[in-house]
């Protein structure tokens, strides 16, 4: 998910008018095509569903079937649900216990909603409702209902697969976060009793839904029929395959296979608009006055969608849905689900010159590759999925706009890097990047580390050893764990594998252990030396330069003294500027704490710059990277201004 407001605090909103358009990056590049990974995964846990909306309660009536393979490797007397719609019941609830508010949006309930499981049975053992015996199981809190426990009367084998009946009713809440109803739209997820996922080795994922996490479920194929009010307009995760009349209602149909959620959408004033991309079938839904942020979405998903089929392999679902959804239920947007994307931004955003709903719509596609498709577990390592998401958004914007890839207005424009960097740097020294999303303090702390800060220290890596090499690393990832569930460990195995040892050892220490980096430009001495005297050359070319004739040409012997601080280690450039002008780079590898650039010869050394291009946006802060000799420059003002502006511009970011 994504929204503007989660990723820029208002000092950094401040700042973007006083931020100008740098140098152009470096040109992303896609790394040649590679053999396509699997098209389709292996079905887990699929589910037939039948439901009925009654738009006037909100409420949700349903009959389903849930076919389990038990892949682990040991037998289980036990599964676990999820009820997630459970955490709108009240104010006890894991979800909505804080008097500050939940998640995103950080607002309170104006209506409840629930899910009640009225009935569940499994065919090979029997066929009893089990459900009675099913017990709330949530270590954060006793009063929560969002993590069940359901005790099987006999051990289901490694392989077998069981056949699950059930029958439940939703209530959607007024719109918290993603879910919900907001006058007649509805935004319907998490809306039925959803299977946890069981690992390999038999450990149940199984968590309760906690404010600052999201998901992480199985692979399986979607039977779904909707029936509705006949007026609405509905969307869903997949391909709809049915539509039929019955006077007042309409039977909805869809299908969507190697997917691991459904979410659909019934609203009956949304406008439509129809796009194919790359053999994708895209259908935009959006609120009327909406149509110039329907034509962003549309452009941003012309441009992204084949730049990510060539990063990350190609999309294997026929269909996308993208939902902007109405604005008094702006608080379902930015939120992606399987084949099901929504955005969100009011009518005049289209104009503002900030690309949000383009930045939003490129963010939430992104995730079909790493929360959809790669499929991480997004409440154990939120960072692989949203860290990863917003690297690939900003590389994305910047592939297609340059540098000023976020805001761009009256000749003022500011880089989705910057932006992140503005978020990310004071919270560096909170906690780790990398760990579950419920031990983060709260949601401002998410965003700024595990989306900006993750994101930033991926920038940098790329920065100095190489997007190119990156690119390479985040192509095998995609598409070698595509259905698998990959750990963080897969992912820094590619980047040791295809960046380099030095590449990983920084990425780890950013992610798992606050590592952070302080670049500064010390010391700038110059004293005036005799030219060098003795004897040079050898036989013929001997050549006696005596101390009295050196002396009558004196020379300047300078040094810059560069310092590293912190436990972060990254290669950098060193700028040394003259006297006449000219200037000269040096490369540091960074791996000491100090490093010293001599020169000697007519000219003096006025200014240096450690890190000129500020690639290392992990840099605590870039008003110390340069320094000018303490005497005038004399009559050379463009050296000055040409030093102060790279000085300034360093403050703030790239």
């Amino acid at each position: 998910m994504s929204r503007l407001a989660e990723t820029l605090s208002g000092a950094a909103l401040a700042a973007l008018g006083l931020l100008l358009s740098s140098a152009a990056a470096e040109t992303l590049s896609p790394p040649p095509p590679a053999p396509e990974a699997p098209t389709r995964a292996a079905a887990v846990a699929s589910y037939v569903l039948d439901a009925r909306l009654d738009s006037a309660g909100h409420l949700i009536t349903g009959k389903g079937t849930l076919t389990w393979v038990n892949t682990a490797s040991t037998p289980t007397r036990e599964l676990w649900f999820h009820l997630y719609l459970n955490a709108f019941k009240n104010d006890k609830t894991v979800f909505l216990r804080s008097p500050f508010g939940a998640g995103r949006s950080g607002e309170h309930a104006s209506d409840w909603g629930y899910i009640d499981v009225s009935r569940l049975s499994i065919r090979e053992l029997g066929g009893k409702d089990l459900w009675p015996d099913a017990a709330r199981t949530s270590p954060d809190d006793p009063d929560d209902q969002t993590d069940i426990r359901l005790p099987l009367p006999s051990e289901v084998a490694p392989g077998a697969t069981l056949t699950i009946d059930f029958e439940w009713t939703s209530r959607l809440p007024s719109i918290v976060e993603r879910t919900g109803y907001s006058g007649s739209f509805h935004l319907v997820g998490h809306w039925f009793p959803k299977l946890a996922r069981r690992e390999p080795d038999g450990r149940w994922a199984h968590f309760a839904f906690h404010p600052q996490a999201e998901f992480y479920a199985d692979f399986g194929s979607y039977r779904v029929t909707l029936d509705v009010p006949a007026e609405m307009v509905v969307g869903a995760t997949g391909k709809q395959t049915n539509s039929e009349s019955l006077g007042p209602r309409r039977r909805v149909s869809f299908e969507a296979d190697s997917v691991h959620d459904f979410a659909w959408t019934a609203w009956p004033d949304f406008r439509e608009r129809l796009e194919r991309v790359e053999g994708v079938e895209v259908r935009f839904l959006y609120p009327p006055g909406h149509d110039a942020n329907a034509r962003d979405s549309a452009l941003a998903v012309r441009f992204a969608l084949p730049h990510f089929n060539r990063l990350y392999g190609a999309y294997p679902h026929p269909t996308l849905t993208v939902v902007h959804p109405p604005e008094h239920a702006k608080n379902a947007g930015g939120m992606e689900y399987p084949t099901f994307i929504t955005t969100g931004g009011p009518w005049w955003a289209a104009w503002s010159g900030v690309r949000a709903v383009e930045g939003v719509t490129v963010h939430e596609l992104g995730h079909q590759w790493f929360q959809g498709i790669v499929a991480t577990n997004e409440y154990d390592w939120p960072f692989l999925d949203e860290g990863l998401t917003t690297f690939a958004e900003v590389r994305a914007l910047d592939a297609r706009h340059g540098p000023p890839s976020l805001f761009s207005f009256g000749g003022a424009s500011v880089s989705g890097s910057a932006a992140r960097r503005a978020v990310a740097i004071p919270r560096g020294h909170d906690t780790a990047i990398a760990q579950p999303a419920a031990r983060f303090p709260g949601f401002n702390s998410v965003g700024a580390l595990v989306y900006a800060r993750t994101s930033i220290a991926l920038e940098s890596v790329g920065n100095a050893w190489g997007h190119t090499a990156l690119e390479r690393a985040f192509e095998s990832y995609t598409r070698r764990e595509r259905f698998r569930h990959p750990s963080p460990k897969s992912f820094l195995g590619d980047v040791r594998e295809h960046v380099g040892a030095d590449a990983h050892d920084a990425l780890h220490a950013a992610l798992f252990e606050k590592g952070w980096v302080d670049y500064e430009l010390g010391e700038l001495t110059c004293v005036e030396s005799a030219a060098p005297s003795g004897v040079f050359g050898d036989d013929d070319a001997r050549k006696t330069t005596p101390r009295e004739k050196a002396e009558e040409r004196p020379e300047k012997s300078c040094r810059a003294l560069v310092r590293r601080k912190g436990t972060l280690r990254f290669p950098v450039t060193v700028e040394l500027i003259f006297q006449t002008g000219k200037r000269e780079r040096r490369r540091w590898d960074g791996r000491e704490e100090w490093a010293t650039f001599d020169t000697r010869g007519d000219e003096e050394l006025v200014a240096a710059i450690v890190d000129p291009e500020r690639a290392i946006l992990l840099d605590e802060t870039f008003a110390n990277n340069a320094r000018r000799k303490r005497h005038e420059f004399g009559h050379r003002t463009l050296e000055r201004l040409t030093y102060a502006a790279q000085l300034g511009l360093g403050a703030f970011g790239p």
